[in-house]
């Protein structure tokens, strides 16, 4: 069996699904539940230094993007960080870790960029016996204009220099949160990893406005009548996210550098992909609010069985392993050759691919008077969009043409070694890399 055991910059837990920062952590009986569904750690959502209370909205929190069947894709969270007094959050880490001592604690933390704030908090929370502090600087709204949040994380300067006073001042790992709300994400990593973090989580919510109420003209959630943008995450952002993962885990100036994956993460092959991609472990939260806390035990199984199929003993095998396979475009291989190809058998003769290749695309697909769809390979480009629109799975597949093959309708060479072509086989105007 596949040896689910994860251990992220010293941090043991009994598999890598990690609750993140966000409502399902906020108290005591909701981690508890956690931990008794299978998670094998939580990030308590994040404290704020003692004084004047958070007071949250008294209303909507949530704005929603819905596909088919009202599946819920992205959500868009206006929630602050906790709103519950310190002294009682420090109170219920440290109940909850003295009995589950096996589980991943770690404390999401947010204060004023401020030296003598940070000296505060941290030993409090220290001697709760957390496992470790997550540095919240993304969350885009609410705290960001407190000088806080992606305020911080927006300045690599700042990322930097906190970091380096966190690593001054406690024993804990440190991880940065990660803002996407950034063009390069490689530059506050890179200023994380000088300020000596152990490690980076990313990514942290995206700025956005999910609707406008039509009626009353006002951003959704709706306050008496007003809206504000706020947090995006959901299924909608797990491609913003792994590409954020993949470019610092192939920059040389902080490759090899931990980090926690968040965004989107659903299913045990989100997981995957992300930890393919260079996360040691994973972060989940609005699976968990579509679906309750025992979705996990789905992702568990899940990926054992599909690591147990593949011959992978531990996470050590899988993290990384994508890394080597991600390039530039200018890096890619023009003399590759793929065409798409119709199963007569599979086919439902809806005419989709027809419809979106004859109207948006190449008009590589012919349709006959009897609704017959086959594939013109002298016009098809494999731009892939006819396998994107076709309703059924593995109706209309790709397949690569090995060097030499000959198109048995034409006689023609289609496809010839690296370096052959003067041109790209399938446009004359592009010249083929040699």
């Amino acid at each position: 069996m596949a040896d689910l055991r994860s251990e992220f910059v010293g941090i043991k837990s009994p598999n890598p699904f990690w609750l993140a920062s966000a409502p399902p952590t906020d108290k005591e009986y909701n981690v508890r539940r956690a931990y008794e569904a299978g998670w094998g750690g939580v990030v308590w959502k994040t404290l704020g230094e003692e004084g004047p209370p958070v007071v949250n909205v008294n209303g909507p929190r949530y704005g929603a993007i819905f596909g088919a069947d009202r599946r819920l894709l992205g959500l868009n969270n206006i929630e602050l960080i906790t709103d519950r007094p310190l002294q009682q959050n420090l109170r219920e880490i440290k109940a909850v870790k003295r009995d589950y001592p096996d589980r991943a604690l770690i404390v999401s933390l947010m204060v004023p960029c401020e030296e003598d704030a940070w000296k505060a908090i941290l030993p409090v929370v220290e001697e709760t016996g957390a496992d470790g502090i997550e540095l919240n600087f993304g969350c885009p709204h609410g705290m960001a204009e407190r000088g806080m949040g992606s305020a911080v994380g927006q300045v690599p300067e700042y990322i930097e220099m906190v970091t380096r006073w966190c690593k001054q001042n406690t024993r804990m790992p440190v991880i940065v949160k990660l803002t996407p709300n950034i063009t390069d994400v490689r530059y506050p990593a890179q200023a994380a990893k000088r300020g000596g973090a152990d490690a980076v989580s990313l990514i942290n919510t995206i700025n956005s406005i999910t609707s406008v109420n039509l009626d009353n003209f006002a951003p959704e959630p709706t306050i008496d009548g007003k809206g504000s943008h706020g947090g995006y995450c959901g299924p909608a952002v797990k491609p913003i996210a792994m590409n954020m993962v993949a470019e610092i885990a192939r920059s040389p100036e902080t490759a090899g550098l931990p980090m926690s994956g968040i965004g989107g993460i659903t299913t045990w092959r989100d997981a995957a992909e992300f930890m393919s991609l260079g996360c040691g472990n994973v972060q989940v939260c609005t699976a968990a609010m579509t679906y309750g806390f025992k979705v996990v035990q789905e992702m568990i199984s899940g990926l054992g069985q599909w690591m147990d199929e593949k011959g992978h003993a531990s996470i050590d095998d899988v993290v990384g392993r994508a890394v080597p396979n991600v390039r530039d475009w200018q890096h890619l291989n023009l003399n590759h050759v793929t065409k798409a190809r119709i199963s007569q058998d599979d086919c439902i003769k809806c005419g989709r691919c027809f419809a979106a290749c004859e109207d948006t695309s190449h008009q590589a697909i012919s349709m006959s008077a009897d609704r017959v769809f086959e594939v013109m390979d002298d016009e098809c480009v494999a731009c892939n969009l006819c396998v994107n629109v076709c309703p059924v799975e593995g109706c209309i597949t790709m397949e690569t043409l090995e060097p030499g093959m000959v198109d048995e309708r034409t006689g023609q060479v289609v496809s010839a070694e690296h370096g052959d072509w003067t041109t790209h086989p399938n446009n004359p105007s592009v010249v083929a890399a040699e």
